[in-house]
């Protein structure tokens, strides 16, 4: 089944699997996908009651639940887009974004309510919010009774949702400083759900893993392609999406089928979760995306799950996915200094681009730009950064800017190199962070690292790496000098190294830079 109403969705398995669980939390509740249809169905007639229409955004600030869950499936049937913020994050942050996009109401956790509301009111904002109780046995049942004790809502039918219309908008942050926003379309995300069906064959009774938030653009695939299949989508709540002493076991118990996280998460498995202990048997599918997985570290996971299809999966928010990859069977890619990012997603198409917008040669760096059903609307409210996101073909078709610098292949895949705004000049040579970073994982008693450059008065540029290894085999600074002094040229050697326990990571799982450059 092919549609363009994300909506469509869930009341389509909720007609062929009514009494199979939808949405399940490890150790805690479960729902079926009737009785889901049914709670999206009160919370669309509530936020109507409430004067949410079509085209109109709704937000909330939800630790992940079945209540999230339901959450952006009522917002979408009453016509709205869903804009979720960090349940983890701060609260002006999160006020923001709610502010920035003028949602009309709020859904959140009674205990981040009120911090929420403070900020939100000094921002002349005052949408409504529905506050709920976490620990109730079903807390947003408990809301809408509560409501319609006072007033039932009453019943209405999903208005008519277009491709185009908004289905969500997330939120990634800005070259500014301030979090911009992604306007996504129902379009957008059913030719990535489509593409993942008819590329890989879910089936019904697979069970889906939801590690990565709901604000992080991961979550698109566990979600929807889960919910269209009559999947079960098991939801693995922040605490546990980050303990592999807890989430190796949960993965066995839960007999997940399909896993999609970002390396950082499955090199966590791997050193810790003793994954030797657990029968993960189950496991068909490994997707990992966000960010380069070193080969050494993908050794490790490989040799402990040998059974399941590895793919890596490429693309900005602003894409969602739009190239892949999968790992051959046999050997041959340990060879590689770093994973290829594949070739398209059909039905989009990309090229490479020099700084003046011409397709340049095979084999010749440029910036990847694509065009297709799964490029976003824009950035909401950005005319400015719109116009400079996308690059126009004398016919009027537009290409998004991916600011990734990559190489096309032979056969028509790509090769990630770096980030366009990853490059410096140094000593009078272009240095791309990026291949600094491959250089350093090259070390097999690295396990993560990562590479800034700071502005210094007296060279230009001072780039400092910070690695980090496993407990037993913590390496030197000299060490980590001698090895690059053999395996990367004099001026791409850092000028400074910092062995730490653990990179700071971004609440999508990403290495957080600007957190490093505060320790430069």
């Amino acid at each position: 089944m092919s549609t363009h109403r994300l909506t469509d969705l869930l009341d389509a398995s909720a007609r062929r699997f009514p009494d199979k669980i939808a949405v399940s939390v490890p150790g805690g509740r479960q729902i079926t996908y009737a009785e889901l249809a049914r709670v999206a169905d009160r919370l669309r007639d509530r936020l109507v009651a409430l004067g949410v229409g079509p085209g109109d955004r709704v937000g909330f600030r939800l630790h992940k639940s079945i209540d999230s869950v339901v959450s952006l499936f009522g917002i979408m049937k009453a016509g709205a887009a869903y804009v979720p913020v960090d349940a983890e994050g701060p609260a002006p942050r999160g006020a923001y974004i709610l502010n920035d996009c003028q949602v009309k109401v709020v859904i959140a956790e009674q205990e981040l309510a009120p911090a929420l509301v403070a900020e939100l009111q000094q921002l002349g904002a005052a949408p409504h919010v529905l506050a709920l109780n976490p620990a109730a046995p079903d807390p947003i049942g408990a809301v809408l009774d509560e409501l319609d004790a006072a007033g039932p809502a009453p019943p209405v039918q999903t208005p008519e949702i277009r491709p185009d219309d908004i289905a969500y908008i997330l939120y990634t942050s800005g070259s500014t400083g301030l979090p911009k926003g992604v306007v996504l379309s129902h379009r957008n995300a059913a030719s990535f759900i489509d593409w993942v069906s008819d590329t890989f064959a879910p089936r019904d009774d697979d069970v889906f893993s939801s590690h990565a938030p709901f604000h992080f653009d991961l979550s698109i695939l566990d979600i929807y392609v889960a919910v269209k299949h009559g999947a079960r989508l098991v939801l693995i709540g922040e605490a546990l999406g980050k303990d592999p002493t807890r989430l190796a076991p949960a993965i066995a118990a839960e007999g997940i089928s399909i896993w999609y996280s970002t390396p950082s998460i499955l090199s966590l498995l791997a050193d810790y979760g003793r994954l030797n202990r657990q029968d993960c048997s189950a496991l068909r599918i490994v997707f990992f995306a966000g960010e380069v997985f070193p080969i050494p570290r993908f050794r490790t996971i490989r040799g402990l799950w040998p059974q399941p299809r590895f793919v890596n999966l490429y693309g900005p928010t602003e894409t969602n996915v739009c190239t892949y990859y999968e790992v051959p069977t046999d050997d041959s890619w340990m060879t590689f200094e770093t994973f290829p990012i594949g070739g398209m997603c059909v039905p989009n198409e990309g090229k490479v681009i020099d700084e003046h917008g011409q397709t340049v040669p095979d084999g010749t760096p440029g910036e990847l730009v694509v065009s297709g059903p799964n490029v976003m609307q824009g950035y909401w409210n950005l005319p400015e950064q719109n116009a400079r996101a996308f690059l126009a073909d004398s016919d009027g078709r537009k290409w998004y800017r991916t600011g990734d610098v990559v190489i096309e292949q032979a056969g028509g895949a790509y090769k990630y190199l770096s980030r366009r705004d990853r490059m410096v000049k140094r000593r009078g040579y272009r240095v791309e962070l990026g291949e600094i970073e491959v250089g350093l994982l090259k070390h097999p008693d690295v396990r993560e690292g990562a590479v800034v450059a700071v502005p210094d008065a007296e060279s230009g540029v001072r780039i400092a790496a910070f690695v980090s290894c496993p407990p037993d085999r913590r390496l030197t600074i000299i060490a980590l000098k001698s090895f690059c002094a053999q395996n990367l040229p004099p001026y791409m050697i850092p000028d400074t190294f910092s062995v730490v326990d653990a990179l700071p990571r971004t609440s999508t799982d990403k290495t957080d830079y600007q957190a490093l450059k505060t320790r430069v």
